[in-house]
């Protein structure tokens, strides 16, 4: 079959790649150009074909061995979630998909404090999936999102005053508040209005 043959017969339904032998590059290309996941049937791809399938959908990268840093990136840009199909990140990788979001953080391994600080600064209920999380990172998530104090055992008053700052109905989530939350509690209520 001519390259020509293999690309036309691809560009009809990109799961033919599998029934090629000596597939050319550009049939390859062709195919996970229409749906990543005909990467799946391409043995030995490179990265060239590898960036096209991630570029159409990043969750291909499971069916890539070992993808390069730059595959793993392209595979994030197009999403964040892909993250959970790729070992052995680089902070790079982790810190582009926990901006993209969040919540992402859960499929991290030992996340640095730098990517925990991103993800809870996207989405402040990502510090559910933190192991004893740092004062700052408190700070950060309740700045984000003020509810997450609720979750939260025995804040301190500055991590109180800045939850009821974001949203000041938080206060019903603070148990015995001070004088001084419940006051920036209802300035915040009045100024939200």
């Amino acid at each position: 079959m001519t390259e020509e043959e293999q690309i036309e017969y691809v560009q009809r339904d990109w799961a033919n790649i599998k029934n090629i032998e000596n597939q050319s590059e550009a049939a390859q290309i062709a195919a996970v150009t229409n749906s990543g996941h005909a990467i799946e049937y391409i043995k030995n791809p490179s990265e060239a074909v590898q960036l096209a399938a991630v570029k159409q959908n990043g969750y291909s990268i499971q069916f890539i061995k070992n993808p390069s840093e730059v595959v793993q990136l392209a595979a994030i840009t197009q999403n964040g979630f892909a993250i959970k199909h790729i070992r052995n990140t680089s902070e790079e990788v982790q810190l582009a998909s926990v901006t993209y979001n969040g919540y992402t953080i859960q499929y991290i391994k030992n996340p640095s404090e730098k990517v925990q600080l991103a993800a809870v600064t996207q989405y402040g209920w990502a510090i559910k999936w933190i192991d004893y999380p740092s004062e700052e990172l408190k700070l950060a998530a309740v700045q984000q999102d003020g509810w997450v104090i609720e979750n939260m055992k025995n804040p301190s008053v500055a991590l109180q005053l800045a939850a009821v700052t974001q949203n000041g109905w938080v206060i019903v989530a603070i148990n015995n508040p001070s004088d001084s939350v419940k006051m920036m509690a209802e300035l915040c209520k009045v100024h939200s209005s």
